[in-house]
């Protein structure tokens, strides 16, 4: 059942990674025929086979083996950026089964009232490169804050911003699109890189500049941007380009 030069694996292990069933779920199954191999039914579920190979089925789904998950998702307001919590609703509770069995987990976070990209994976290593804060990935954001953005405004995030606590942040690019007054005051529109993820970085930048953001999405991280068609709350797959600069 396996091919030459190619490694095997307990097919029941492959199978319980994919999400198919618990190893005495799978053993069941075997016995009631349902799992085949090349197009035969196995009788032991711990039978070595070549994922790369062969051609393995579960009740006539085929069952295409990998170890890795990378997904863009365009988060919504309202829910957090973790694995669990007890109060509010995860990034991981908008995933099907067929995602979660790989465990995936949000590479860094959007604020709870933050919308925009995130990247779920469980690329231990990727993750720890683009957060890592040797890499300086860029972030660029949109942001709707209160307040006049001016030149001067452009000038100090281009220098650096010392937010709250003392800490002096990397220059930031910041553009104003466009300026609208209101009956509650002056609103701009901006765009904004960012080469780090403080806490909260962003809205504290804007503080220690006398304004406020109201509105916040994050649009692209390094040069991987977020899907334009990708509606709140959805999700799909990296295409093997969109991995590829993320990985640069």
């Amino acid at each position: 059942m396996s091919g030459k030069g190619k490694q095997t694996m307990r097919l029941d292990k492959i199978l319980s990674h994919m999400g198919v069933g618990s190893r005495s779920e799978l053993k069941k199954m075997v016995k009631q025929g349902r799992i085949r191999v090349d197009g035969k039914p196995v009788k032991d579920s711990g039978v070595q086979v070549n994922p790369d190979v062969n051609v393995i089925e579960a009740d006539g789904e085929r069952i295409v083996y990998r170890e890795m998950i990378y997904l863009m998702l365009h988060k919504p307001p309202g829910v957090v950026s973790a694995t669990e919590d007890n109060r509010d609703k995860t990034v991981i509770d908008l995933l099907r089964k067929e995602e979660r069995v790989f465990d995936p987990f949000p590479v860094g976070r959007l604020d709870k009232d933050t919308e925009g990209l995130l990247i779920l994976t469980n690329d231990g290593p990727l993750a720890h490169d683009l957060l890592s804060p040797r890499k300086h990935v860029p972030k660029t954001y949109e942001a709707r804050v209160l307040g006049n953005v001016d030149e001067e405004d452009i000038e100090r995030f281009k220098s650096g911003i010392q937010l709250d606590d003392g800490y002096e942040t990397l220059p930031a690019e910041l553009t104003v699109l466009h300026r609208e007054e209101t009956e509650e005051g002056v609103f701009s529109s901006v765009s904004l890189i960012i080469h780090e993820g403080k806490f909260h970085q962003v809205k504290r930048m804007f503080q220690a500049v006398g304004k406020r953001v109201v509105y916040l999405k994050r649009v692209a991280m390094g040069d991987l941007e977020l899907d334009a068609n990708l509606e709140m709350g959805s999700y799909r797959e990296l295409t093997a380009d969109e991995l590829d600069r993320l990985r640069k």
